[in-house]
Protein backbone atom coordinates (compact mmCIF):
# COMPACT_ATOMS: atom_id res chain seq x y z
CA UNK A 1 0.00 0.00 0.00
CA UNK A 2 1.34 3.15 -1.26
CA UNK A 3 0.93 6.46 1.21
CA UNK A 4 -2.90 7.48 1.13
CA UNK A 5 -4.31 11.17 0.97
CA UNK A 6 -7.55 12.40 2.18
CA UNK A 7 -10.52 11.49 0.38
CA UNK A 8 -12.59 14.11 1.82
CA UNK A 9 -11.93 17.49 -0.38
CA UNK A 10 -9.45 20.11 -1.07
CA UNK A 11 -8.41 22.45 1.61
CA UNK A 12 -9.32 26.38 0.84
CA UNK A 13 -6.57 28.77 1.11
CA UNK A 14 -5.34 29.29 5.19
CA UNK A 15 -4.55 32.19 6.52
CA UNK A 16 -1.05 32.27 7.69
CA UNK A 17 -0.99 35.81 8.95
CA UNK A 18 -3.79 35.44 11.75
CA UNK A 19 -3.94 34.54 15.53
CA UNK A 20 -5.90 32.18 16.37
CA UNK A 21 -8.28 34.68 18.36
CA UNK A 22 -8.30 37.03 15.48
CA UNK A 23 -9.46 34.11 12.86
CA UNK A 24 -12.14 33.34 15.36
CA UNK A 25 -13.53 36.09 16.47
CA UNK A 26 -12.38 39.12 13.60
CA UNK A 27 -12.55 37.24 10.58
CA UNK A 28 -14.55 35.09 7.77
CA UNK A 29 -13.53 32.14 6.19
CA UNK A 30 -14.64 30.87 3.01
CA UNK A 31 -15.84 27.97 4.57
CA UNK A 32 -17.53 29.47 7.83
CA UNK A 33 -21.15 29.66 8.16
CA UNK A 34 -22.47 33.22 8.58
CA UNK A 35 -24.32 33.14 12.00
CA UNK A 36 -28.29 34.77 11.50
CA UNK A 37 -28.66 37.24 14.45
CA UNK A 38 -25.29 36.60 15.15
CA UNK A 39 -25.04 39.65 17.96
CA UNK A 40 -28.33 37.88 19.88
CA UNK A 41 -27.65 34.35 20.21
CA UNK A 42 -25.13 32.94 22.85
CA UNK A 43 -21.33 32.08 22.02
CA UNK A 44 -20.89 30.46 25.13
CA UNK A 45 -23.00 29.58 27.92
CA UNK A 46 -21.97 28.38 31.57
CA UNK A 47 -24.15 24.81 32.69
CA UNK A 48 -25.05 25.47 36.17
CA UNK A 49 -26.17 29.35 36.13
CA UNK A 50 -27.06 29.64 32.63
CA UNK A 51 -24.72 32.91 32.34
CA UNK A 52 -24.49 33.53 28.38
CA UNK A 53 -21.86 35.55 26.47
CA UNK A 54 -22.61 36.67 23.09
CA UNK A 55 -19.80 37.67 19.95
CA UNK A 56 -19.46 41.22 21.36
CA UNK A 57 -19.05 40.64 24.84
CA UNK A 58 -15.89 38.21 24.29
CA UNK A 59 -14.58 40.49 22.44
CA UNK A 60 -15.05 42.73 24.58
CA UNK A 61 -13.77 40.74 27.95
CA UNK A 62 -11.02 39.27 25.96
CA UNK A 63 -9.53 42.57 24.95
CA UNK A 64 -10.24 44.17 28.81
CA UNK A 65 -8.42 41.11 30.27
CA UNK A 66 -5.27 41.64 28.07
CA UNK A 67 -4.97 45.32 28.69
CA UNK A 68 -5.61 44.44 32.53
CA UNK A 69 -2.60 41.69 32.35
CA UNK A 70 -0.75 43.76 30.53
CA UNK A 71 -1.42 46.92 32.84
CA UNK A 72 -0.80 44.34 36.14
CA UNK A 73 2.26 41.70 34.97
CA UNK A 74 4.17 43.54 31.84
CA UNK A 75 3.63 40.66 29.82
CA UNK A 76 5.78 40.66 26.81
CA UNK A 77 5.88 39.31 23.27
CA UNK A 78 6.21 35.38 23.81
CA UNK A 79 5.89 34.73 27.58
CA UNK A 80 4.37 31.80 28.66
CA UNK A 81 1.04 32.47 30.91
CA UNK A 82 -0.35 29.03 32.33
CA UNK A 83 -3.49 28.31 33.30
CA UNK A 84 -4.39 25.63 35.99
CA UNK A 85 -7.85 25.50 36.44
CA UNK A 86 -10.85 23.13 35.52
CA UNK A 87 -13.42 24.80 32.85
CA UNK A 88 -14.27 28.24 33.47
CA UNK A 89 -16.66 30.68 31.44
CA UNK A 90 -13.59 32.72 31.46
CA UNK A 91 -11.47 30.11 30.23
CA UNK A 92 -11.82 31.09 26.55
CA UNK A 93 -11.34 34.51 27.46
CA UNK A 94 -8.49 34.18 29.31
CA UNK A 95 -6.58 32.31 26.09
CA UNK A 96 -7.97 35.20 23.54
CA UNK A 97 -6.38 37.79 26.05
CA UNK A 98 -3.09 36.13 26.41
CA UNK A 99 -3.07 35.44 22.18
CA UNK A 100 -4.01 39.44 21.76
CA UNK A 101 -0.68 39.95 23.90
CA UNK A 102 1.21 37.94 21.26
CA UNK A 103 1.99 35.62 24.20
CA UNK A 104 1.80 32.01 24.81
CA UNK A 105 -0.77 29.86 26.33
CA UNK A 106 -0.10 26.71 28.41
CA UNK A 107 -3.03 25.10 30.31
CA UNK A 108 -2.75 22.70 33.23
CA UNK A 109 -4.57 19.85 34.38
CA UNK A 110 -6.21 21.18 37.44
CA UNK A 111 -5.93 17.66 39.16
CA UNK A 112 -2.44 18.33 39.46
CA UNK A 113 -0.04 17.52 42.60
CA UNK A 114 2.25 20.45 43.40
CA UNK A 115 5.13 18.52 41.98
CA UNK A 116 3.13 17.60 38.76
CA UNK A 117 2.64 21.65 38.41
CA UNK A 118 5.93 22.82 39.54
CA UNK A 119 7.40 20.61 36.36
CA UNK A 120 5.07 22.42 33.93
CA UNK A 121 6.15 26.01 35.17
CA UNK A 122 9.34 25.00 35.05
CA UNK A 123 9.58 23.32 31.68
CA UNK A 124 7.03 25.94 30.10
CA UNK A 125 9.20 29.15 31.81
CA UNK A 126 5.71 30.17 32.32
CA UNK A 127 5.95 33.95 34.04
CA UNK A 128 2.20 34.36 35.14
CA UNK A 129 -0.36 32.03 36.63
CA UNK A 130 -4.11 32.25 36.36
CA UNK A 131 -5.50 29.83 38.63
CA UNK A 132 -9.06 28.77 39.65
CA UNK A 133 -9.32 29.60 43.73
CA UNK A 134 -10.14 25.99 44.40
CA UNK A 135 -6.66 24.95 43.57
CA UNK A 136 -4.83 28.13 44.83
CA UNK A 137 -2.98 26.32 47.65
CA UNK A 138 -1.36 23.91 44.83
CA UNK A 139 -0.75 26.41 42.89
CA UNK A 140 0.54 29.36 45.45
CA UNK A 141 3.26 25.53 46.69
CA UNK A 142 4.76 25.36 43.56
CA UNK A 143 5.49 28.90 42.42
CA UNK A 144 7.21 28.36 45.96
CA UNK A 145 9.15 25.71 44.59
CA UNK A 146 9.80 27.04 40.79
CA UNK A 147 10.79 29.89 42.47
CA UNK A 148 8.07 32.59 40.56
CA UNK A 149 6.79 35.41 43.14
CA UNK A 150 3.33 34.88 44.49
CA UNK A 151 2.73 38.57 42.66
CA UNK A 152 2.57 37.22 39.53
CA UNK A 153 -0.84 34.55 40.32
CA UNK A 154 -4.18 35.84 39.20
CA UNK A 155 -7.80 33.94 39.80
CA UNK A 156 -10.83 33.02 38.06
CA UNK A 157 -13.43 34.56 39.70
CA UNK A 158 -16.23 31.94 41.47
CA UNK A 159 -19.75 32.70 43.51
CA UNK A 160 -17.76 31.35 46.62
CA UNK A 161 -14.33 32.79 46.59
CA UNK A 162 -13.43 32.97 49.85
CA UNK A 163 -12.13 36.60 51.09
CA UNK A 164 -8.71 35.43 52.50
CA UNK A 165 -7.71 35.40 48.94
CA UNK A 166 -8.62 39.18 48.34
CA UNK A 167 -4.68 39.89 47.98
CA UNK A 168 -4.50 38.16 44.28
CA UNK A 169 -6.28 40.21 41.29
CA UNK A 170 -9.22 38.49 39.62
CA UNK A 171 -9.70 37.91 35.98
CA UNK A 172 -12.77 40.34 36.59
CA UNK A 173 -11.31 42.84 38.30
CA UNK A 174 -8.32 42.86 35.22
CA UNK A 175 -11.28 43.02 33.09
CA UNK A 176 -12.87 45.87 34.63
CA UNK A 177 -9.00 47.63 34.52
CA UNK A 178 -8.11 46.95 31.18
CA UNK A 179 -11.76 48.48 30.35
CA UNK A 180 -11.46 52.07 32.13
CA UNK A 181 -7.65 52.14 31.25
CA UNK A 182 -5.91 53.61 28.03
CA UNK A 183 -4.92 50.75 25.94
CA UNK A 184 -1.54 49.56 27.33
CA UNK A 185 -0.54 47.43 24.25
CA UNK A 186 -0.55 46.83 20.60
CA UNK A 187 -1.93 43.57 19.14
CA UNK A 188 0.47 42.72 16.35
CA UNK A 189 -0.26 42.04 12.41
CA UNK A 190 1.65 39.23 12.19
CA UNK A 191 3.55 38.89 8.85
CA UNK A 192 2.96 36.72 5.90
CA UNK A 193 3.59 32.85 6.87
CA UNK A 194 4.69 34.43 10.58
CA UNK A 195 1.29 32.14 11.98
CA UNK A 196 3.01 29.04 10.82
CA UNK A 197 6.01 29.61 13.23
CA UNK A 198 4.13 31.90 16.01
CA UNK A 199 3.46 29.45 18.94
CA UNK A 200 -0.10 30.10 20.24
CA UNK A 201 -0.19 27.11 22.98
CA UNK A 202 2.46 24.82 24.88
CA UNK A 203 0.35 21.56 25.45
CA UNK A 204 2.06 18.58 26.91
CA UNK A 205 2.40 15.00 25.50
CA UNK A 206 4.00 11.81 26.34
CA UNK A 207 5.75 11.33 23.53
CA UNK A 208 6.70 7.88 23.27
CA UNK A 209 8.52 7.34 26.41
CA UNK A 210 9.50 9.28 29.75
CA UNK A 211 7.55 11.68 31.74
CA UNK A 212 5.81 14.79 29.56
CA UNK A 213 6.96 16.74 26.97
CA UNK A 214 5.69 20.54 26.14
CA UNK A 215 4.63 20.77 22.34
CA UNK A 216 5.17 23.92 20.44
CA UNK A 217 1.53 24.69 18.71
CA UNK A 218 1.29 27.44 16.07
CA UNK A 219 -1.17 29.81 15.34
CA UNK A 220 -1.90 27.94 11.86
CA UNK A 221 -1.86 24.90 12.99
CA UNK A 222 -5.58 24.82 15.15
CA UNK A 223 -6.79 27.30 12.40
CA UNK A 224 -5.74 24.88 10.20
CA UNK A 225 -7.63 21.54 11.54
CA UNK A 226 -10.55 24.02 11.98
CA UNK A 227 -10.90 24.39 8.38
CA UNK A 228 -9.82 20.39 7.74
CA UNK A 229 -12.80 19.49 9.77
CA UNK A 230 -14.89 22.25 8.25
CA UNK A 231 -13.88 20.85 5.01
CA UNK A 232 -14.44 17.05 5.98
CA UNK A 233 -17.85 17.93 7.30
CA UNK A 234 -18.47 20.16 4.27
CA UNK A 235 -19.82 22.99 6.72
CA UNK A 236 -21.26 25.94 4.76
CA UNK A 237 -22.00 23.73 1.79
CA UNK A 238 -24.93 24.77 0.22
CA UNK A 239 -25.66 21.70 -2.20
CA UNK A 240 -26.25 19.62 1.13
CA UNK A 241 -29.69 20.30 2.37
CA UNK A 242 -29.93 22.08 5.48
CA UNK A 243 -31.63 19.10 7.59
CA UNK A 244 -28.71 16.99 6.51
CA UNK A 245 -26.09 19.45 7.39
CA UNK A 246 -24.36 17.98 10.29
CA UNK A 247 -22.62 21.58 11.72
CA UNK A 248 -24.84 24.48 11.11
CA UNK A 249 -25.66 28.27 12.91
CA UNK A 250 -27.97 27.20 15.93
CA UNK A 251 -26.77 23.99 17.23
CA UNK A 252 -25.80 22.90 20.57
CA UNK A 253 -22.89 21.41 21.42
CA UNK A 254 -21.95 20.07 24.83
CA UNK A 255 -18.26 20.90 26.03
CA UNK A 256 -17.18 18.47 29.02
CA UNK A 257 -14.03 18.08 27.68
CA UNK A 258 -11.27 19.36 29.80
CA UNK A 259 -9.90 22.78 28.18
CA UNK A 260 -6.64 22.33 29.54
CA UNK A 261 -6.34 19.34 26.54
CA UNK A 262 -6.24 20.02 23.19
CA UNK A 263 -9.13 17.68 22.21
CA UNK A 264 -11.46 20.29 24.14
CA UNK A 265 -9.45 23.49 23.35
CA UNK A 266 -10.18 22.66 19.65
CA UNK A 267 -13.11 20.23 18.92
CA UNK A 268 -15.12 20.47 21.52
CA UNK A 269 -15.09 24.71 21.44
CA UNK A 270 -12.94 26.29 18.54
CA UNK A 271 -14.41 24.61 15.65
CA UNK A 272 -18.14 24.55 17.02
CA UNK A 273 -17.79 28.21 17.38
CA UNK A 274 -16.37 28.77 14.05
CA UNK A 275 -19.54 26.95 12.86
CA UNK A 276 -21.87 29.52 14.39
CA UNK A 277 -22.81 27.11 17.71
CA UNK A 278 -23.58 27.48 21.08
CA UNK A 279 -21.24 25.73 23.32
CA UNK A 280 -22.66 25.21 27.11
CA UNK A 281 -19.20 24.43 29.01
CA UNK A 282 -19.55 22.28 32.33
CA UNK A 283 -17.56 24.16 34.80
CA UNK A 284 -18.35 21.98 38.00
CA UNK A 285 -16.94 18.52 38.53
CA UNK A 286 -18.13 15.89 36.23
CA UNK A 287 -21.32 14.46 37.35
CA UNK A 288 -23.20 12.24 35.16
CA UNK A 289 -26.29 12.51 36.26
CA UNK A 290 -26.01 16.35 36.32
CA UNK A 291 -24.69 16.26 32.73
CA UNK A 292 -28.00 13.95 31.65
CA UNK A 293 -30.04 17.10 32.77
CA UNK A 294 -27.82 19.31 30.92
CA UNK A 295 -28.30 17.75 27.52
CA UNK A 296 -31.87 17.96 27.93
CA UNK A 297 -32.12 21.45 29.67
CA UNK A 298 -30.16 23.05 26.89
CA UNK A 299 -31.36 20.72 24.30
CA UNK A 300 -27.64 19.78 23.00
CA UNK A 301 -27.63 18.81 19.64
CA UNK A 302 -24.09 18.00 19.45
CA UNK A 303 -21.80 15.43 22.26
CA UNK A 304 -18.11 15.06 22.01
CA UNK A 305 -16.90 12.19 24.25
CA UNK A 306 -14.15 10.32 25.71
CA UNK A 307 -14.75 6.66 26.28
CA UNK A 308 -15.34 7.08 30.33
CA UNK A 309 -18.63 8.90 29.46
CA UNK A 310 -19.56 6.45 26.62
CA UNK A 311 -19.75 3.84 29.02
CA UNK A 312 -21.64 5.40 31.36
CA UNK A 313 -24.24 6.14 28.88
CA UNK A 314 -24.10 2.47 27.95
CA UNK A 315 -24.86 0.74 31.37
CA UNK A 316 -26.33 3.82 33.82
CA UNK A 317 -29.94 2.91 34.72
CA UNK A 318 -30.81 6.71 34.79
CA UNK A 319 -29.99 6.69 31.03
CA UNK A 320 -33.28 5.28 30.24
CA UNK A 321 -35.34 7.91 31.84
CA UNK A 322 -34.02 10.46 29.35
CA UNK A 323 -35.28 11.13 25.87
CA UNK A 324 -32.14 12.28 23.65
CA UNK A 325 -34.10 12.71 19.98
CA UNK A 326 -32.93 15.91 19.50
CA UNK A 327 -29.00 15.29 19.95
CA UNK A 328 -28.16 14.93 16.03
CA UNK A 329 -24.33 14.07 16.54
CA UNK A 330 -21.95 11.84 18.55
CA UNK A 331 -18.28 11.40 18.52
CA UNK A 332 -15.63 9.91 20.91
CA UNK A 333 -11.69 10.34 20.60
CA UNK A 334 -8.61 9.08 22.90
CA UNK A 335 -9.10 5.44 22.49
CA UNK A 336 -10.97 3.09 20.02
CA UNK A 337 -14.70 1.82 21.44
CA UNK A 338 -15.66 -1.63 20.54
CA UNK A 339 -18.54 -2.48 18.15
CA UNK A 340 -20.63 -3.86 20.88
CA UNK A 341 -20.17 -0.01 22.69
CA UNK A 342 -21.30 1.85 19.69
CA UNK A 343 -24.01 0.02 18.48
CA UNK A 344 -25.25 0.72 22.32
CA UNK A 345 -24.24 4.33 21.61
CA UNK A 346 -26.90 4.11 18.80
CA UNK A 347 -29.82 2.57 20.48
CA UNK A 348 -29.16 5.91 23.25
CA UNK A 349 -29.12 8.42 20.63
CA UNK A 350 -31.02 6.83 17.67
CA UNK A 351 -31.60 10.33 15.31
CA UNK A 352 -27.72 10.94 15.93
CA UNK A 353 -24.49 10.53 13.10
CA UNK A 354 -22.52 8.35 15.49
CA UNK A 355 -18.84 7.88 14.99
CA UNK A 356 -15.28 7.83 16.60
CA UNK A 357 -12.07 10.00 15.59
CA UNK A 358 -8.98 9.80 16.19
CA UNK A 359 -5.79 12.48 16.66
CA UNK A 360 -3.21 13.34 18.98
CA UNK A 361 -1.28 16.42 20.36
CA UNK A 362 1.27 16.69 17.74
CA UNK A 363 -1.30 16.70 14.90
CA UNK A 364 -3.06 19.46 16.65
CA UNK A 365 -5.86 17.29 17.45
CA UNK A 366 -7.65 15.76 14.83
CA UNK A 367 -6.63 13.05 12.20
CA UNK A 368 -9.52 11.03 11.24
CA UNK A 369 -13.12 11.57 11.55
CA UNK A 370 -15.86 9.23 10.18
CA UNK A 371 -17.45 10.51 6.86
CA UNK A 372 -20.32 12.52 6.54
CA UNK A 373 -22.06 10.64 4.27
CA UNK A 374 -22.13 7.84 6.81
CA UNK A 375 -24.72 8.39 10.10
CA UNK A 376 -22.91 5.34 11.39
CA UNK A 377 -19.40 5.00 11.00
CA UNK A 378 -18.08 1.06 10.22
CA UNK A 379 -17.63 -0.82 13.46
CA UNK A 380 -14.19 0.29 14.83
CA UNK A 381 -12.96 2.32 12.74
CA UNK A 382 -11.61 5.47 13.42
CA UNK A 383 -12.48 7.22 10.56
CA UNK A 384 -11.32 8.73 7.35
CA UNK A 385 -8.16 10.85 7.10
CA UNK A 386 -9.09 14.75 6.88
CA UNK A 387 -8.21 16.83 4.17
CA UNK A 388 -4.53 17.75 3.07
CA UNK A 389 -3.48 14.76 5.61
CA UNK A 390 -0.86 11.69 4.05
CA UNK A 391 -0.43 8.51 5.94
CA UNK A 392 1.11 5.20 5.35
CA UNK A 393 1.28 2.30 7.50
CA UNK A 394 4.67 0.76 8.26
CA UNK A 395 5.64 -2.56 9.13
CA UNK A 396 8.41 -2.64 12.23
CA UNK A 397 11.22 -3.48 9.28
CA UNK A 398 10.04 0.37 7.90
CA UNK A 399 8.57 -1.66 4.82
CA UNK A 400 4.73 0.03 4.05
CA UNK A 401 2.22 -2.60 4.97
CA UNK A 402 -0.63 -3.85 2.71
CA UNK A 403 -4.56 -3.25 3.04
CA UNK A 404 -5.56 -4.29 6.13
CA UNK A 405 -1.78 -5.20 7.24
CA UNK A 406 -0.85 -4.04 10.81
CA UNK A 407 1.45 -1.48 11.10
CA UNK A 408 2.50 1.93 12.99
CA UNK A 409 0.67 4.91 11.31
CA UNK A 410 2.84 7.83 10.65
CA UNK A 411 0.88 10.98 8.97
CA UNK A 412 1.69 13.97 7.25
CA UNK A 413 -0.51 17.14 8.19
CA UNK A 414 -0.64 21.11 7.77
CA UNK A 415 -1.80 21.28 11.36
CA UNK A 416 1.57 19.51 12.46
CA UNK A 417 2.97 21.35 15.51
CA UNK A 418 6.60 22.67 15.48
CA UNK A 419 7.52 19.97 17.69
CA UNK A 420 8.61 19.07 21.22
CA UNK A 421 10.19 22.78 22.83
CA UNK A 422 13.47 23.37 22.68
CA UNK A 423 14.11 20.54 20.36
CA UNK A 424 15.21 21.78 16.90
CA UNK A 425 15.54 17.96 15.72
CA UNK A 426 12.03 17.76 16.32
CA UNK A 427 11.12 20.90 14.74
CA UNK A 428 12.37 19.89 11.69
CA UNK A 429 10.46 16.60 11.51
CA UNK A 430 7.89 16.61 8.87
CA UNK A 431 6.13 13.18 9.59
CA UNK A 432 4.67 12.16 12.60
CA UNK A 433 5.15 8.57 14.14
CA UNK A 434 2.35 8.35 16.16
CA UNK A 435 3.56 5.51 18.03
CA UNK A 436 0.17 3.66 17.29
CA UNK A 437 -0.67 0.17 15.73
CA UNK A 438 -3.60 0.57 12.84
CA UNK A 439 -4.97 -1.29 9.68
CA UNK A 440 -6.09 0.85 6.89
CA UNK A 441 -8.37 -0.76 4.72
CA UNK A 442 -9.21 0.27 0.78
CA UNK A 443 -12.25 3.01 1.83
CA UNK A 444 -8.65 4.62 3.68
CA UNK A 445 -10.68 4.04 7.10
CA UNK A 446 -8.59 3.81 9.92
CA UNK A 447 -8.06 1.00 12.66
CA UNK A 448 -6.26 1.83 15.84
CA UNK A 449 -5.46 -2.05 17.16
CA UNK A 450 -3.09 -1.31 19.86
CA UNK A 451 -0.04 1.26 21.42
CA UNK A 452 3.39 0.39 20.06
CA UNK A 453 4.60 3.00 22.70
CA UNK A 454 5.33 2.04 25.96
CA UNK A 455 2.28 4.19 27.39
CA UNK A 456 -0.76 3.50 29.59
CA UNK A 457 -4.38 4.97 28.67
CA UNK A 458 -5.91 6.08 32.20
CA UNK A 459 -9.58 7.86 31.17
CA UNK A 460 -8.82 8.87 27.57
CA UNK A 461 -5.23 10.27 28.42
CA UNK A 462 -2.11 8.71 28.20
CA UNK A 463 0.43 8.24 31.18
CA UNK A 464 4.16 6.93 30.55
CA UNK A 465 4.88 3.95 32.63
CA UNK A 466 8.28 5.87 34.02
CA UNK A 467 6.24 8.74 35.28
CA UNK A 468 3.74 6.10 37.08
CA UNK A 469 6.96 4.62 38.43
CA UNK A 470 8.24 8.22 40.31
CA UNK A 471 4.81 8.69 41.37
CA UNK A 472 4.75 5.36 43.17
CA UNK A 473 7.98 6.32 44.47
CA UNK A 474 7.45 9.30 45.74
CA UNK A 475 5.79 7.65 48.60
CA UNK A 476 7.38 7.39 52.00
CA UNK A 477 6.43 3.77 52.29
CA UNK A 478 7.51 2.74 48.93
CA UNK A 479 11.30 1.29 47.90
CA UNK A 480 11.04 0.44 44.55
CA UNK A 481 8.35 -0.12 41.79
CA UNK A 482 8.38 -2.59 38.79
CA UNK A 483 6.55 -2.58 35.53
CA UNK A 484 4.26 -5.65 34.72
CA UNK A 485 2.18 -5.73 31.38
CA UNK A 486 -0.13 -7.30 30.22
CA UNK A 487 -2.13 -6.81 33.29
CA UNK A 488 -6.01 -4.52 33.00
CA UNK A 489 -6.61 -2.60 36.05
CA UNK A 490 -9.79 -1.26 36.74
CA UNK A 491 -9.39 2.12 37.86
CA UNK A 492 -11.72 2.92 40.90
CA UNK A 493 -12.94 5.96 42.80
CA UNK A 494 -13.47 9.37 41.07
CA UNK A 495 -10.18 11.00 42.37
Amino acid sequence: MAELESPSGILPPIPDDLTLVQFILDYQHSSRPVRNHEYDVPWIIEDRTGEAHGLEELRTRAFGLANGLNIMFNIKEDDVVLVFSPNHLDYLVAVWAIHRLGAVMSGANPSFTSDELVYQVQATHASVLVVHPDILPVARSAARVAKLSEDRIALFDTADTPSTQGVFPTVQGLINQGLSTFPSFHERCLNPGEGKTKVAFLNFSSGTTGRPKPIAIPHYAPITNIIQLAVHNRVNDDRIPWEDQRFRPGDVCGAVLPLYHIYGMLFNTHYMLFCGMTVVLTTARFNFLDFLDTIVKYRITHLLLVPPHVVMFCKHPAVSQYDFGHVRYVTCGAAPLSREVMNRVMEVFPNASAGQCYGTTESCTVITIFPVDKKRDTSGSGGQLLPGITARVERSDGTLADFDQPGELVVKTPSMSLGYAGNPEATRETWLRTGDEVKMNKCGEIFVLDRLKEMLKVRGFAVAPAELEGCILGHPDVEDTKQVSGHKIRVLGTK
